[in-house]
């Protein structure tokens, strides 16, 4: 067997043994998957309505967060998703065709149909309940979800390498990471925004995603600040820098 092929055949494997793990032998597990990021949608609706008269961006409460928070979700499950992949599989790396980086594509593969489908059931549940008329960009909505996906891999690659060698940036991380919802233009848009502020959040990529995004839902809508090319520039650095890190701490995420 060639190595591609072995590759592909343990990725394969790898990717059935996480949907069993993740979502279980029962509906249950696959629908939590969709009630979660509903939920959510559905509480900022209330929380919103209560304050506020019209949404930022059209006359749907939900639609308006479904399009903050779904992108969003794009990138912050999978980057978590991906920084758990070693730990979770350690075990099977014993096996010398097993490898840290099978690990970390099987799981990448699962969010990425996880979240792709989490998406399209919202955005038409929504659409269907509000009665909106909307005109999708698709274009527009694949190529945020798939920078957000890739943005979320960059960032799980470089965590899942320094998590293993340094622990406690771990905790780090986390103390950090916990802002970067309420800074990424999931509530309000970074147009609005006086300056300097609105320059100084525009500096954050899952701005720009959340800003592609809603284009796709919205015909009305221009993001006067989205960078498409600083995005992808973002996105190419962290993925480098990640599979650097990544490949060099190749021992240590063989033996924890």
């Amino acid at each position: 067997m060639s190595p591609l092929r072995q590759h592909i055949t343990v990725t394969i494997a790898l990717l059935i043994r996480e949907m069993a793990t993740r979502f279980g032998n029962k509906p249950g597990g696959y629908v939590w998957a969709v009630l979660d990021p509903f939920l959510h949608v559905l509480l900022m609706t209330l929380v919103f309505q209560s304050i506020a008269r019209m949404p930022a961006l059209g006359p749907s409460f939900p639609l308006f967060f479904a399009s903050g928070y779904l992108p969003f979700l794009f990138y912050q499950g999978m980057s978590s998703f991906i920084a758990g992949a070693v730990k979770s599989n350690r075990a099977l790396f014993s096996y010398p065709v097993v490898s840290p980086f099978d690990a970390v594509i099987s799981r990448f593969v699962l969010q990425s149909f996880t979240a792709s489908f989490v998406t399209i059931l919202i955005l038409m549940a929504v659409i269907a309940k509000d009665d909106i008329d909307s005109h999708l960009n698709v274009s527009e909505l694949i190529g945020a979800g798939a920078l957000a996906a890739l943005l979320g891999l960059g960032v799980g690659l470089i965590n899942t390498g320094l998590f293993a060698r340094f622990p406690l940036y771990e905790q780090i991380f986390t103390i950090f990471n916990r802002p970067v919802f309420m800074i990424s233009g999931v509530f309000f848009l970074p147009d609005s925004l006086p300056r300097p502020y609105s320059d100084y959040i525009l500096w954050n990529p899952l701005v720009h995603v959340i800003m592609k995004f809603r284009q796709g839902i919205y015909p009305e809508y221009r993001a006067i600040g989205l960078d498409e090319f600083y995005l992808l520039q973002v996105v190419a650095v962290l993925g480098l820098v990640g599979l650097a890190i990544f490949s060099g701490s190749a021992r240590a995420l063989r033996e924890g």
